[in-house]
């Protein structure tokens, strides 16, 4: 068979097109940057409450009660050693439902041992401390939050105002960091500690009211 110059010519040029076609020219195309926002995690590995920046005890096993620093409560002897948190809204001292069931739980603890102490401290945020409000009382949000709870479990459960003592730390006890939103929800807070200790059985038993539960009888 015999194949023409000029039909020869054409496969040629559909040829060179279509390779011209299938060959992406990248060479004229700007680089484009992502700019993908980075969260910064709170980290609180022993789940105590407290990030490890600040936890001087990042170790602490679950469910051990913890002081201030983060570290396992330690007192003297036996007895009670109780913990309770609880978080506000911005600029309030409005204790949530929540947080009152397990305060009711805590006082049934101070019922229990009657001579049991409690420590309840508040803290904010520096963002809800104004100037005036650090000219004339740093610390008035603060406390009143450990107000809050002093008088609920005054007014709800008849605690002894002798066995609770309030304190206000206005920002000065950061648990989290400040510069997100959910490290300044941790630190606007409350953390309590009820104590009870005694130095044998004999007289834990002496200072604690043991309730016995009534079963109703099986038909």
């Amino acid at each position: 068979m015999i194949i023409k110059p000029r039909n020869t010519f054409l496969v040629l040029v559909s040829a060179s097109l279509l390779t011209g076609c299938q060959t992406a020219d990248l060479s004229n195309q700007a680089t484009q940057i992502i700019d993908i926002p980075v969260v910064e995690a709170i980290l609180d590995s022993d789940g105590d409450g407290y990030s490890d920046d600040i936890d001087m005890c990042p170790g602490t096993p679950r469910n051990v009660v913890t002081d201030e620093r983060g570290c396992p409560f330690t007192g003297m002897g036996i007895g009670l050693k109780m913990e309770y948190r609880a978080f506000f809204a911005k600029g309030s001292s409005e204790l949530s439902p929540e947080y009152q069931l397990e305060l009711d739980k805590v006082a049934a603890k101070l019922q229990e041992y009657y001579t049991a102490t409690m420590r309840i401290e508040g803290h904010a945020t520096t963002n809800e401390i104004s100037a005036t409000d650090t000219a004339l009382q740093p610390n008035s949000l603060a406390r009143n939050r450990a107000l809050i709870v002093k008088n609920y479990l005054i007014m709800q459960h008849q605690i002894d105002p002798n066995r609770l003592s309030a304190f206000g730390f206005g920002a000065e006890q950061p648990i989290a960091s400040s510069d997100t939103e959910e490290g300044k929800s941790m630190n606007r807070r409350v953390y309590g500690v009820a104590t009870a200790d005694f130095d044998t059985e004999e007289e834990m038993s002496m200072h604690r009211r043991v309730t016995s539960i009534t079963m109703e009888p099986e038909d």
